[in-house]
């Protein structure tokens, strides 16, 4: 999750698939970041940056975006892509979420979840496939489907580890399953296929310049007899070689995320503002040119990189320390990107400033309460619904130990927190139509523990 640089070249918010851009995920796992007024007002006047992902569809932050140039990449959160499959769901969520905000803010990509194959839940990937279904003939009921595409974003943990590009290949038991069926509908409806390679996960440090971009010797694919330089081509053409196998390489690859952390711990050692400074940079210039890879020479990738912030809420130093800017809008480093021209490379200091570790104490933990500005009527439906799923809401019940002070807010704070935690403590799984905020301060008092 990095971010930096990124955008230099991006394309106006009109621009067709097929046109390479690099855009930034607005991630906000962070109890510190400015309004998204003035984060507006800041990237339209300061920066050259003009399309951004989020992990929600946030009407604040599409508001707030109104008349701009930047274009936009919306996600409907894991824990709410069932709830979409039916096609009355899905033209309420186009009628309610979509339609009211574009094409005045223009939303180029709708996401179905987020690497729901990480997750191991076969009903989840099902829900994903009939989700996407339903919204593409909601849309298409709209006459939208030729300016919004929808898709779904997955981790390459969807390939077995890659002995070479040309040997990739999709994890056994879900190509017929599930990205068979995927697949087609990104060929049916001529939209992108979403991966998020991560070339700092995993590399060989005897080969970091391969990693990072830099000259290197390459590795040889024995396969193709093709010559790699970087490993962002290597992965990509890993994934195009997975499509291929079944049937689907003429489908268009877009990358959701890509980046380098710019500060690590102490084992985390290559995590440095000069690597993502060279990643990040080395990325730009490929774009800059215009090139594709071996095995997809007049290809152009869509490319978010990862994150616009820095994330304080993030559990490790690295993932607190992949953003292009600070939360005061102070870049980390700047490759490009703002108006005022300043040279590529790190900025005042010489290395950046990492994200301190939360200030509760208890390093890395998070709860999910209530906004202080939620309505009780959104809370109660809030509370309703996690009390139906079969969440243990006794504590927070007549004679509980979360029952006092006996209001809405309290009550439903310890019913979304609970549920934050049983669903992997992701930032959408805190979202709850925008009620519900990730802190790093324990919300727990006297008797009344909050699950941490």
């Amino acid at each position: 999750m990095s971010l930096y640089i990124l955008f230099l070249l991006l394309t106006t918010t009109a621009a067709t698939a097929s046109a390479a851009f690099i855009g930034a995920n607005y991630g906000r796992v962070a109890d510190n970041l400015p309004p998204a007024t003035t984060i507006s007002h800041f990237l339209t006047t300061q920066t050259t940056l003009t399309s951004l992902k989020i992990f929600d569809y946030d009407p604040q932050i599409l508001q707030s975006f109104t008349d701009s140039n930047v274009s936009f990449t919306v996600t409907i959160p894991n824990s709410e892509v069932a709830s979409f499959s039916s096609p009355e769901a899905a033209d309420s969520y186009v009628v309610r979420c979509i339609r009211p905000y574009h094409p005045r803010t223009f939303i180029r990509y709708i996401a179905v979840g987020n690497e729901v194959h990480l997750t191991g839940d076969h009903a989840l990937m099902n829900a994903t496939i009939l989700t996407m279904n339903s919204l593409y003939h909601a849309l298409q009921s709209y006459n939208s489907t030729k300016n919004i595409q929808i898709t779904t974003p997955h981790s390459l943990a969807i390939l077995p580890p890659l002995l070479s590009p040309s040997s990739g290949r999709f994890q056994p038991g879900y190509e017929s399953s599930f990205f068979g069926p995927i697949l087609q509908f990104h060929r049916e409806t001529k939209s992108p296929f979403m991966v998020n390679p991560y070339p700092y996960f995993g590399f060989d440090p005897s080969n970091l310049d391969f990693a990072l971009g830099n000259k290197n010797d390459g590795v040889l694919d024995r396969g193709t007899k093709l010559r790699y330089y970087n490993m962002f081509d290597y992965l990509l053409d890993g994934v195009y070689s997975a499509m291929k196998r079944l049937g689907f390489e003429d489908v268009d690859i877009n990358v959701g995320e890509t980046g380098w952390p710019s500060a690590g711990d102490k084992n985390e050692v290559f995590a440095t503002v000069e690597n993502a400074v060279a990643y990040n940079k080395n990325l730009v210039k490929r774009f800059e040119k215009g090139r594709g890879t071996p095995l997809m020479r007049n290809r152009r990738f869509e490319t978010y990189i990862f994150a616009l912030f820095n994330e304080d809420l993030k559990p490790s130093t690295s993932e607190r320390n992949y953003g292009l800017f600070r939360p005061d809008f102070s870049p980390v480093y700047d490759v490009g990107i703002l108006k005022t021209g300043q040279a590529s490379g790190p900025t005042s200091s010489t290395t950046p400033v990492p994200v301190a570790p939360s200030p509760s104490g208890e390093t890395g933990q998070k709860w999910c309460v209530a906004k202080p500005d939620a309505t009780d009527d959104k809370l109660q439906g809030n509370l309703d619904y996690v009390c139906s799923k079969g969440i243990d809401c006794k504590p927070i019940q007549d004679g509980g130990p979360c029952f006092q002070p006996n209001t809405v807010k309290g009550h439903a704070s310890y019913a979304m927190n609970t549920y934050y935690h049983l669903n992997g403590q992701h930032e959408y799984d805190c979202y709850f139509d925008g009620t519900g905020v990730v802190t790093s301060t324990n919300p727990s008092y006297e008797a009344c523990e909050y699950v941490a």
